[in-house]
Order: structure tokens, then sequence, then C-alpha cells
């Protein structure tokens, strides 16, 4: 079975490439998936340079002059030597190397850039690091960003936050239901109406309703209960939201197929990493009963379209139970199609698998549901003590 273990660039500068590969090896896994393009975050790092290591938005090579020139949005430099000798050192392993890049996360980007970033239905812009999609600017910034990363000679693109984002306030002492959540979560800029009117959407009146609603809440009416749902949303918003959080589809799928050739003209091939798992279950390893599969609509995700166009998808299967794990990789193979390749993502410590039975029968669980690799998220996030469950695991 395929696997790879997820390693940040900070883990090679601070270990060394020999020494974190070395290790990376000894697991029995055929890959490595590295952070080429990360966003900014505050990590604790177990075994790292750094026991609490903050990362920028960065992107760890050098970016090429004739991909970028005459854009507007351009990589942000990181460590431009991060990922030096990597390609020949994996290779002396055997190992497969495979660049992960975030796209469409980057405060530094948005706040240089505002008019790229979403725009709630108040015409805020309140979310400075997520880049709309729609925006033709962060388009042309995510094609070229992808050609750049399948130039470092990777098997895969490995694609983070190539859609919508869900909608994340650091602060909230009003109590706002997942719906109410997910209408203040709408981008409502030029580029996105303009794409839902062209679908026939009365994109205006979306807005409106989305407004009302949540601008009730936020004066103190009750906030709506139970999960996201088509259904639901249309009780509780009208046809005229719903319509507009569909076309969101349309956005996603083209600017995915554009990157998707943009990969393919360099020689790679892409993975797919929808974030719905991260949502559901991110925080705990216990995600919300509805399936990533069925719930990705909400980040404008249409799985039955990108099967058509993507080669491989990227699972994070961020749940406690073996048996989620499996209905979670089933319901994607069931969408995307039984040809496409399916990598579950785990985690092998904390708060999803407590013990390496747990780990080991989540792997298990991912195999017999079809995942054609599983993939094991970070080598510098994880103790050491963690990371050796992953020898076992792949073992039974």
């Amino acid at each position: 079975m395929d696997s790879s273990v997820y390693v940040f660039a900070e883990d090679l500068r601070g270990e060394g490439v020999e020494r974190v590969l070395d290790r990376v090896s000894g697991y029995g896994v055929s890959g490595v998936t590295v952070g080429a393009v990360h966003h900014a975050t505050r990590d604790v790092t177990p075994h790292g340079l750094s026991r609490l290591t903050v990362r920028h938005d960065a992107a760890h090579f050098a970016a090429p002059p004739d991909l970028f020139a005459g854009l507007r949005l351009k990589p942000v430099a990181g460590h431009a030597d991060a990922l030096d000798g990597l390609r020949d050192a994996c290779a002396e392993r055997g190992l497969r190397l495979h660049g992960w890049a975030v796209f469409l996360v980057n405060a530094t980007l948005g706040a240089r850039h505002p008019d790229v970033t979403v725009r709630d239905c108040f015409g805020d812009r309140g979310a400075p690091a997520d880049l709309c999609p729609a925006h033709p600017d962060v388009r042309a910034y995510a094609a070229a960003l992808a050609r750049a990363v399948a130039r470092l000679g990777v098997d895969s693109v490995v694609a983070e936050s190539l859609h919508f984002g869900p909608f994340r306030p650091e602060r909230s002492f009003v109590p706002l239901g997942p719906m109410d959540a997910y209408l203040l979560g709408l981008c409502f800029c030029d580029y996105c109406m303009t794409r839902a009117a062209d679908l026939g959407v009365d994109a205006e009146m979306a807005r409106e309703e989305c407004a009302g609603i949540v601008g009730r809440v936020l004066d103190g009416d009750a906030p709506a209960q139970g999960e996201v749902t088509r259904a639901a949303l249309t009780a509780y918003a009208g046809p005229d939201v719903v319509a507009y959080a569909r076309a969101r589809s349309e956005t996603v799928t083209t600017l995915v197929s554009e990157v998707a050739s943009a990969v393919a003209g360099e020689g790679s091939r892409l993975v797919f990493v929808d974030s719905t798992g991260a949502v559901k279950g991110a925080a705990d390893g216990l995600p919300t009963p509805g399936l990533a599969a069925h719930d990705a609509w909400q980040l404008g995700i249409d799985l039955v379209a990108l099967g058509d166009l993507v080669p491989g998808f990227g699972v994070l299967a961020y749940a406690r139970d073996a048996a989620r794990v499996a209905d979670d990789v089933g319901a994607y193979l069931r969408s995307v199609g039984k040809d496409r390749e399916v990598r579950a993502v785990v985690r092998p410590g904390h708060p999803d698998s407590d013990s390496a039975d747990r780990l080991a029968a989540k792997v298990r669980a991912a195999r017999a549901a079809g995942a054609a690799a599983v993939d094991f998220y970070a080598y510098g996030l994880a103790p050491h003590t963690v990371l050796d469950r992953i020898p076992a695991a792949l073992a039974r």
C-alpha cells in the first residue's frame, strides 16, 4: 500500500534533510509529502529545533520568474534553501516526493491586497487570510503556484485549500448556529456575485437574505440549530441562498481544472485535498455526523465533477473511530469514482489515535474501504514515540 509522511520545511531545516529522511524511511512508508507552501501558524513541535515553531505564510523555494511575471499576486518568500537536496536524497532512499501546497489561505497576501479576499453579506472583508477563488488574480496565482511546485520534480502536487474556506472567527460572544455561521461565511464579492448571476441566480436577493438572517441573530434572535444540509438551509434561508451556495461549485470546479492542467503541463499530477474532514473533526477527532464527502458542497466542492478532472484525492480522515474512517473513504470513492486514487490522511497520535492498536485499526479500515494510500500527518507535530507506531500500523 502506498503511504507517506507529511513533513514541514522547518523540520528539514531544523533536523536536517538526511536525518529526517532516515527516520521517515524507517517507518516503512513509500514517500514523503513536504510542505513547499504553507500558511502562518504557531505549532508545538516536540522534537523540532524550537519547541514552539512560528510558521509564516511562505513558499519555501525560489519562485520561477517566468511563472509570476506580470502577475499581481506573487508567493511570499520563505526559506528558499529548505528543500535543497531533498529530491536526490529521496531518490537515494527509494522514497517518492510529493509537494504539498496551501493555496488560498494567506494572510500576508490578503493584507497586501484586501480586494482579493472574501467579502461577507454585510460587505465586510473580515477574513484577510481567505483568498477568494473567484477573483481572477487569485486564480492566476494558483495556477502559477501549482506549476512552480510541480517544477520541483515532485511525483504529485498535493493541493490544500483550493476551494472556499469555512467561517473561522477567533472570538464570538454571540452564539451562532452552524447555519448562521455558514451564511456569514459565504462570499459576496463582485466576482462571486457575477458568476452566480451568470448561472441564473438572484445573487443580490441571496445577499439580502443572508444579511437579514444573520443580522437578526446578531441583534439577539435565537440561532438556528442543527447541521447544515441543503434541505435545512432551504427552509431557513430560502431557495435563492441555496442556489447561490450551489453556484460556488462552478467557481471551484473550474479553478481546480485550471490548476490540474497546469500541473499536468509540468509533468506531474494533482492530488486535491478537501478540507471538509478537518472542519468536521480537527479539534477532537470526533467529527459531526455527516460524512465529509456529503458535506463538501459547503466549501464549493463538487466531488462528482472533480472526479472527471483530478487523478487523486486526499481525504482528511480526522476521526478516532475506525468505522468512521472507512465510511469517509467509501463515500469519497462513490463520489469521485472507483478508478480515482483516494489517499486517507490520518493522525498517528493526539487527538485521534490514543494507541498503536487504534492507529492500526484505522489503517486497516481505510485499506478495506478502498483507499489506495494512507498518509500520516505530521512528522514535526508528533513525538517520536507516536511516529514509531507507523511501521506496525502499515504491517498489519
